[in-house]
């Protein structure tokens, strides 16, 4: 899955990368900084703490970006169980 949501303050929008095949789970934040994590949890949380809607200029494609990721992560640990 990838996402790309455009921020308030920069000229490039940030990008979400979750890809489970590969092992990938990484942003690219407003500044163009990265950020790369071992596990989908540990980006969403990340996500959670340092990011918040009204950041972007469309709120409402973070939120259901955030829906998105948080179902995908529940459905996948259903599975497993």
């Amino acid at each position: 899955m990838e996402f790309s949501l455009q921020s308030l303050d920069g000229a490039f929008p940030c990008e979400i990368t979750v890809d489970e095949d590969n092992g990938r789970f990484m942003l690219r934040k407003a500044d163009t900084s990265g950020e790369v994590f071992n596990t989908m949890e540990e980006l969403i949380q990340w996500m959670e703490q340092n990011w918040h809607a009204e950041q972007f200029t469309d709120p409402q494609q973070y939120n259901e970006m955030m829906l998105n990721l948080k179902r995908h992560m529940a459905n996948k640990d259903n599975t497993v169980n």
